[in-house]
């Protein structure tokens, strides 16, 4: 199996450290993280990619160390399509390239696809389902109300104190609320090793004050802002555990019902939040499967 390497390229504005498997000249996977997370959570997946002729590349998303915190102090979801296009072109992708985004990834896939459809050949998304599942669900069922609290509580200044207490042990209670009997004693420590320094944390916390509070938000990125609410028109994949203990699948169940038929859901049994980490096998061989 294909080994992970390190490297760095600068991308609209931004130093990204990057985990990669393949050959350089490979069509590009392109595959991005979400929060609490790193590059890391795709170890299982980047040397199958390569396998199978992709170059799969995971960036540091923006504020995660060790990639550098942007200058220009931007966090909207949109932004990060924008940075996946621009590494896209960085990374000497073409029209061959796929994209693959998980949590916070997800929404940066939906924009990345939604703004240069050209760059990316197929779609793949999990555990955040397309914007047009989500307003229903949160009118419908108050558990999905119940399990977004953590987004409301970081609009607080409380959370600064009390998410880095006791080594950033409210990141080992997400984890466990959103991944139910997984063990992520491999995962922990990487996470924290990108999270731990204040600036990094504030930054990764930026995502959701720029989202729901008053986080800097830059009106040049209202069109990408809007193309993290758009369906892919891309063939695309959308995975989803059926144990997810923040988004529930009745987000994913609906979706379902409401997308084109060129974008399949499937919900996956005996897992949560990070599935793709929790039976890599499984997913990952249906990831395999599409891109195929």
């Amino acid at each position: 199996m294909s080994t992970l390497t390190h490297g760095t390229v600068t991308a609209n504005g931004v130093d990204f450290a990057y985990l990669a498997a393949g050959a350089p000249d490979a069509p590009l996977a392109l595959c991005l993280h979400g929060f609490p997370d790193c590059a890391s959570t795709w170890r299982h997946l980047l040397p199958r990619l390569a396998d199978a002729g992709f170059r799969a590349v995971a960036p540091y998303q923006r504020g995660y160390a060790p990639t550098s915190i942007p200058a220009d102090g931007l966090f909207q979801s949109g932004v990060l399509g924008i940075d996946a296009n621009a590494l896209h072109e960085a990374l000497g992708g073409d029209d061959r390239a796929v994209i693959i985004g998980h949590d916070w990834g997800a929404s940066g896939t939906y924009a990345a696809a939604a703004l240069q459809p050209e760059r990316w050949s197929k779609v793949v998304t999990l555990a955040v389902p397309t914007a047009n599942a989500v307003p229903v669900a949160f009118l419908t069922d108050p558990e999905a109300v119940k399990r977004s609290w953590y987004m409301f509580f970081f609009q607080s200044p409380l959370s600064d104190l009390v998410v880095p207490a006791n080594d950033l042990a409210f990141i080992d209670m997400l984890w466990r609320d959103w991944a139910p009997g997984y063990d992520a004693s491999d995962d922990l420590p990487l996470v924290k090793a990108s999270l731990g320094d204040p600036a990094n944390l504030a930054a990764t916390l930026g995502y959701y004050r720029a989202t729901l509070g008053d986080g800097k938000k830059d009106p040049a990125l209202d069109a990408a802002q809007a193309a993290t609410q758009a369906v892919p028109t891309q063939p695309t994949l959308y995975l989803h555990g059926r144990n997810d203990g923040c988004i529930s699948a009745g987000m994913a169940e609906y979706m379902a019902g409401v997308v084109p038929s060129h974008v399949t859901v499937e919900i996956v049994d005996d897992c949560g939040h990070f599935l793709h980490l929790e039976r890599p096998d499984v997913v990952n061989g249906r990831i395999l499967d599409f891109l195929a």
